[in-house]
């Protein structure tokens, strides 16, 4: 039975991942931290360094504030693994979780949803198999409360694409106050904000005379949960090292 820390248990995700660790039989919950507080069936602390429990994951879904003091926690917890589920990390704290990866298990992913990750895969599987002779274009849609545009998980998909092509792509956001022809070497990505969108994203790739796009949309934000969850008893027992969703996805091929 996996032992879970979760870290912003009384938020909307917080409070999705204990509905999916309910239905599993794999895990639990044993404590929670939040400076909200609230009544659940662990106890709660406002402070991650007054947990008593034995854990063997922490998940985290609170503020990036939260890393430091998440990643103190399991350097003097040796044996306990990390699920990074929240968004909003600056560059300094991405290498920060690259630099406590070589002592301690992290999970690190800007999105959690296996769905998602599944198309970036398949997205590099594309561009390996059409290369350069098809341009390469992302559409992604959110919901008119949401901040940032381009959204990460839209980087994300355009940096797996990239990858393959030797980092030698340009991203391009802004088309309008050009006028000139598509440069080969263009990867534009574009964004769409309105009602209540959860999550939509599409990969393009544009040839000579066909098109095919890859496409992926959420219907919840609780498929994040479910990923978080998977992913904390994925992590369980793990050796140090920075794990994502490509790690995950090909445990199952091996399953």
């Amino acid at each position: 039975m996996v032992k879970i820390l979760l870290c912003g248990c009384t938020g909307k995700m917080g409070t999705a991942v204990q509905h999916f660790v309910e239905e599993r039989g794999d895990c639990e919950i044993v404590a929670g931290v939040d400076l909200a507080g609230g009544e659940h069936g662990f106890p709660v602390y406002q402070d991650i360094a007054q947990v008593q429990e034995a854990v063997d994951v922490v998940v985290d879904f609170s503020h990036p504030s939260a890393l430091s003091p998440i990643l103190a926690y399991c350097e003097s917890h040796p044996g306990t693994a990390a699920v990074l589920c929240t968004t909003g990390y600056s560059q300094e704290q991405v290498e920060e979780v690259r630099t406590a990866s070589q002592e301690l298990p992290i999970f690190y992913s800007r999105n959690m949803s296996l769905g998602i990750n599944l198309l970036m895969e398949l997205a590099k599987t594309a561009e390996n198999v059409l290369g350069p002779g098809f341009d390469v274009e992302i559409v992604e849609a959110h919901h008119n409360q949401k901040i940032d545009a381009p959204s990460g998980t839209a980087l994300m998909l355009a940096d797996a694409v990239n990858e393959v092509r030797e980092n030698s792509m340009k991203y391009t956001y802004d088309r309008h106050s050009q006028r000139k022809k598509r440069e080969r070497s263009e990867l534009g990505i574009h964004s769409i904000r309105g009602g209540t969108i959860v999550g939509e994203h599409q990969v393009i790739f544009a040839g000579q005379h066909e098109v095919i796009t890859l496409s992926h949309s959420a219907q919840s934000k609780e498929l994040f949960a479910a990923g978080a969850v998977n992913a904390a008893v994925f992590m369980a027992n793990r050796e140090s090292g920075l794990y994502d969703m490509s790690h995950l996805i090909q445990n199952g091929k091996e399953d």
